[in-house]
């Protein structure tokens, strides 16, 4: 076991570990240690609720060559993927990021039905769409905690075991990346850091405000959450507008228009302008902040936005 930060370890001092139901009437340090300490590498659905997800949707582990622990996906495999016919077809992929925190892979599959939908319909091509487990702070990179380190494992260590376990193309071309809300923030980070993994992006419902704070308190999110400086949305855009000979992004934005953070998307949206920074959006009228409603109404529309960028 590595060691615990000094933090951390006073967190483990306030005793037994707390329910979700008791974290909520506790703040800082007490309900972040709630949250570490309730997250887990791989996180299925419950048997009863799974049986409802369409064959084509399975959940599936590798283990972690870093943390040597077992770590959980769910993965939407095309109509005739198994057949002989096409065992040699390969498909591109569509990485999409949870919210909120912390991390588990069944928080967002249920999104699965949609995608099939538009496969079995002819609206997009046959694609992968995987729903990966973004850690105990749901992607970033939090080395106070035991095998915190969600965006590493995510951008290095499961792309390339989706790419040696399927037939992925295993390019740039041909994979993207979506999310929304705290995955919103995920995908933000990690297209700026990574922009020569991902050919297609679209950032949703995305939480700038707290980015900003982070931003602007050199790397604290609150008394109890800190990161780097600079590990933030607004730098990291900043840093990417700077670079020379980068990897062209040309992200969607996708966003209710009811949705509570709705305003600081659109200011978002104003700052990667004034960086020179081109992107589509999508914004859905009398949406909350949710990705099923925005799927409901528009999800064809961001489904489409990565078939373009796939090409035929």
């Amino acid at each position: 076991m590595k060691p615990l930060s000094l933090f951390f370890i006073l967190f483990l001092s306030l005793g037994a570990t707390l329910s979700f139901a008791q974290k909520g009437k506790l703040s800082g340090k007490a309900k972040l240690k709630a949250q570490l300490e309730s997250h887990r590498w791989t996180s299925p659905l419950p048997e009863e609720k799974a049986k409802a997800l369409p064959k084509n949707v399975r959940h599936a582990t590798f283990k972690s060559p870093s943390m040597k622990i077992e770590v959980g996906y769910y993965v939407v495999l095309p109509y005739g993927y198994h057949a002989p016919e096409n065992k040699n077809k390969k498909y591109p992929v569509v990485y999409h990021l949870h919210g909120g925190r912390p991390g588990a892979e069944s928080k967002s599959v249920s999104l699965a039905g949609f995608v099939l939908k538009a496969m079995r319909t002819g609206k997009i091509q046959p694609t992968l769409y995987v729903f990966p487990n973004g850690g105990p702070m749901s992607w970033y990179n939090f080395p106070q905690a035991e095998n915190g380190l969600g965006e590493d494992v995510f951008v290095k260590e499961l792309i390339p075991h989706v790419d040696a376990t399927y037939r992925t193309f295993g390019t740039r071309s041909k994979r993207g990346i979506e999310g929304f809300s705290q995955g919103g923030r995920g995908t933000t980070r990690i297209m700026f850091k990574h922009p020569e993994l991902f050919g297609s992006t679209a950032p949703g419902g995305s939480g700038y405000e707290p980015e900003e704070k982070i931003r602007d308190n050199e790397g604290a999110e609150s008394g109890a959450i800190k990161f780097v400086s600079g590990y933030d949305a607004w730098s990291l855009a900043k840093a990417y507008s700077k670079r020379k000979n980068v990897p062209p992004l040309k992200p969607m934005l996708w966003v209710g228009a009811k949705g509570f953070n709705y305003d600081y998307n659109l200011k978002y949206m104003i700052y990667l302008d004034q960086l020179g920074i081109s992107y589509e959006k999508l914004i859905v009228p009398d949406a909350p902040h949710s990705a099923k409603i925005i799927y409901e109404k528009k999800g064809l529309e961001l489904m489409q936005f990565h078939d373009r960028n796939f090409g035929p």
